[in-house]
């Protein structure tokens, strides 16, 4: 179990580089989604033996939500939108995945030198821990290294994802209605992000937020 536990991280590691380094909107969505899956399975694999029926539901809310709604409404507003790739980013696509790599040795770096108060649970990976700060850095870059919003969309995505692996390798006992509050904040978030997405697309034919400074009054 360990072992496949890990697997799902090194997964997640390598996801987030492939994220950064694509530029195909779709492609993304479904990498993304990938990347909600193998958090999923980590979820349950880490603690080793037979899961707790809390742990079945919150992996199987998450994957559901990452891997299958989030990626159909986002693929329903990319194929409704005239563009199907970021053009223009701000931060190229190879440096962009020079970043994810340092991102992951910045991760590695951090948690060596971060001290766990008492209250949270030893890892069961000396993985999660790093990988966990890869995707909040990476979500994080994601987010304002893209014009498209879709992408910014999916670097919210990246970044729930590192806070959920944080949570779940660290966090002991946190009650169930608080595990499933952060997944209803995650859908209710990506939900108004497609409806405005959709309503830029329809109202300014594009999705580029950095033509929004044009606007005037």
């Amino acid at each position: 179990m360990t072992a496949w536990a890990d697997a799902a991280l090194l997964a997640t590691a390598i996801l987030n580089v492939a994220i950064l380094g694509s530029a195909r909107l779709v492609r993304s969505v479904r990498l993304v989604a990938l990347q909600g899956v193998a958090l999923s399975l980590h979820a349950l694999l880490a603690a080793g033996g037979v899961p707790e029926g809390r742990a079945i539901l919150l992996a199987l809310g998450n994957g559901a939500l990452k891997g299958v709604v989030f990626p159909y409404l986002l693929i329903r507003t990319i194929r409704a939108a005239p563009a199907r790739q970021e053009a223009r980013p701000y931060v190229g696509f190879t440096l962009s995945v020079l970043f994810g790599a340092a991102f992951a040795v910045a991760g590695l770096l951090l948690a060596s030198r971060l001290p766990l108060p008492p209250a949270l649970r030893p890892p069961a990976s000396d993985l999660a821990v790093p990988i966990a700060f890869a995707s909040l850095f990476s979500g994080l870059f994601l987010i304002v290294a893209r014009r498209h919003a879709v992408f910014q969309v999916l670097g919210y995505l990246m970044l729930e994802g590192g806070l959920y692996l944080f949570g779940t390798s660290l966090v002991r006992g946190a009650p169930f209605l608080v595990e499933m509050g952060v997944l209803l904040d995650a859908f209710v978030a990506v939900f108004i992000m497609g409806l405005a997405l959709l309503h830029i697309g329809e109202d300014l034919d594009h999705h580029d937020t950095g033509r929004l400074a044009e606007l005037k009054d």
